[in-house]
């Protein structure tokens, strides 16, 4: 036995008297070779895994399926009928999540219960009507079949339950062995720990002596070297703040000589377009003169065509006429040659009888003759006049036709220039628009400069007022080192503190252009502050002033995280200055 497919579907089930409803049902297919003959049987089977006792089947043998094929019309053979079958049950599966499912699965029962014969259809909807592809009868199961199946149930079961239970029992084999190699590892690691912390106290004791060592020898070099870098450092600021005010005033000066040359080309600029504004009125103008001459030559067209035609309906009329006339003189004429043969004939035979008579009837017939013939000529003058006339009226229109055909070209030549003009007007203003932006943005630019180069002579002032003054607190400083007993909280740089503090302060908290002149400048005056620091002078500060920033400068050969270790804020109160709230 060959099991082909196994899987829950969802089927609506129709019972009599009872409304349409849905199910999860699983669909077997099993190949049953029987072992004398080698027949194949296909057999279907309809389980409910929540319901043991719900069971329909059906076997189909090779001469059941030729039937089935003959009632149902079907194209496969019973070879491959399995495969189209599951193919089926497979668009069923694959659709039964959508909201307007292509293939359905349908039980039809005759009772009010599913009890008895089922048949089971596959139906594939569209929007004309429903397309049943496949229909087969199954039966419910007997008590016998259903017991069989529920002891197959029974024992599948059981060797679940066994291959659970040892594989239960795997695991907690291996999660006894995890857990005491779990806390041997936690034994050994808590006893290195131990060992590692009595080490790591010795250590950060002996780190911590040797390095207040070196920080206080740090400290001496430190001194005598800030008060190297200080000069040098003050040089390189007023160097620095010189070279940035040229640059600033060079930018200035090539800013506004971009900003004349963009306002003539705006100038200029307008002034074309006002130029290709007249023009492109003078032509609009001459384009609507051209149309209006154009509609009255179309006009005058139409009434020469209108007299054309009507010239050359007279024409055909008179040529009619004329061919009427011609056709009369020709029967004259044979009239006057029969009427002259009759009377020559009349002569010879009665010579003496009515003379005067034939003599007056000739003269009558000469006088119709002469008069006919004169009626023809005047018809050909008339005929000939109308010809003359409808080579002129050709003539004319043909002229016109020129005419037209010209004023025409000149038309278009004019309209496709009034394109080419419009295209370079709107060419320009897009070209304006563009330079007015960037006129704008020079201006933005200049202005930006400008405010940049004003800081900068405020800051290069206030930075030459500071250096001064420090400079002579220095000198004061160095004469008061000379006497013997130092003080500890000298007088003379009390002052000092504040100013200090406002200026770390100002130029740590700066915002926008950082550059080298300006990180310079966060240099010195932390350096300055930093040696104030050493000396006790700023004890009377608070100390977020002293903390870290990311956009201040470290002192150099110092972390700023040794400051706040070595130097800790203290505890008394804060002095009271004019730049600071209590």
């Amino acid at each position: 036995m060959e099991e082909l497919f196994s899987k829950v579907l969802q089927i609506s089930v129709r019972c009599r008297d009872s409304e349409e409803r849905k199910t999860s049902i699983r669909i077997s297919i099993d190949l049953h070779v029987t072992s004398p003959v080698h027949k194949r049987d296909l057999r279907v089977k309809l389980t409910d895994d929540k319901d043991p006792f719900f069971l329909f089947k059906l076997s189909i043998s090779e001469e059941d399926f030729q039937s089935l094929k003959v009632q149902q019309g079907l194209l496969v053979d019973f070879a491959s009928f399995p495969q189209k079958f599951i193919d089926l049950l497979n668009l069923c599966y694959s659709e039964q999540e959508s909201e307007n499912p292509r293939f359905l699965l349908h039980i039809s029962c005759q009772s009010s219960v599913l009890d008895g014969p089922v048949a089971l259809s596959v139906v594939e909807t569209n929007a004309f009507k429903h397309l049943n592809h496949l229909s087969l009868r199954l039966v419910q199961g007997s008590d016998k079949e259903i017991k069989e199946y529920l002891a197959l149930c029974l024992s599948s079961l059981k060797a679940e339950k066994q291959l659970l239970e040892q594989n239960l029992q795997k695991t907690e084999d291996n999660l006894s062995r995890q857990l005491s190699y779990a806390q041997q590892t936690l034994t050994e690691k808590t006893k290195e720990l131990e060992k590692l912390r009595s080490e790591w106290t010795s250590q950060s004791s002996h780190l911590s002596s040797r390095h207040s060592q070196e920080l206080q020898s740090e400290r001496e070099k430190l001194q005598s070297r800030l008060q190297q870098q200080n000069e040098q450092l003050r040089h390189e600021l007023e160097n620095a703040h010189r070279k940035s005010s040229q640059q600033l005033q060079s930018r200035l000066t090539e800013a506004e000589s971009s900003c004349r040359e963009l306002t003539e080309r705006k100038y200029k600029n307008e002034s074309v377009i006002r130029d290709l504004k007249i023009k492109l009125v003078g032509a609009e103008e001459e384009c609507q003169r051209v149309k209006q001459q154009l509609l009255s030559l179309r006009r005058e067209n139409g009434t020469l065509d209108t007299e054309v035609h009507e010239k050359e309906r007279l024409v055909n009329q008179l040529q009619m006429k004329v061919a009427v006339l011609e056709q009369e003189v020709k029967d004259k004429e044979q009239l006057m040659r029969r009427t002259k043969e009759v009377l020559e004939a009349a002569q010879q035979q009665k010579v003496t009888e009515n003379v005067e008579s034939k003599e007056v009837q000739i003269k009558k017939l000469e006088a119709t003759v002469k008069s006919l013939s004169e009626e023809l000529i005047k018809g050909n003058g008339i005929i000939k006049k109308l010809q003359a006339e409808v080579r002129a009226l050709v003539g004319k229109i043909k002229v016109k036709n020129t005419v037209t055909v010209s004023q025409e070209r000149v038309l278009k030549d004019t309209s496709d220039k009034l394109q080419v003009v419009e295209k370079e007007l709107e060419s320009t203003q897009k070209q304006l628009l563009t330079k007015d932006e960037q006129v704008l943005k020079l201006k933005e630019q200049l202005e930006t400069t400008l405010q940049k180069l004003n800081e900068s002579k405020e800051v290069l002032k206030t930075n030459e007022n500071v250096i001064n003054w420090l400079n002579k607190q220095l000198n004061e400083k160095q004469l008061s080192i000379t006497t013997p007993k130092p003080l500890d909280n000298p007088p003379l740089l009390t002052g000092l503190r504040p100013v200090l503090a406002e200026v770390y302060l100002k130029y740590n908290h700066t915002v926008g252009y950082k550059g080298e002149e300006e990180v310079k400048e966060k240099v010195f005056l932390s350096q300055l502050l930093y040696v104030s620091v050493l000396r006790g002078e700023c004890a009377g500060l608070d100390s977020k002033y002293f903390s870290r920033r990311d956009d201040s400068v470290p002192l150099y050969g110092l972390p700023s995280n040794q400051l706040h270790r070595e130097f800790p804020p203290q505890t008394k109160s804060a002095v009271s200055s004019a730049y600071f709230s209590s």
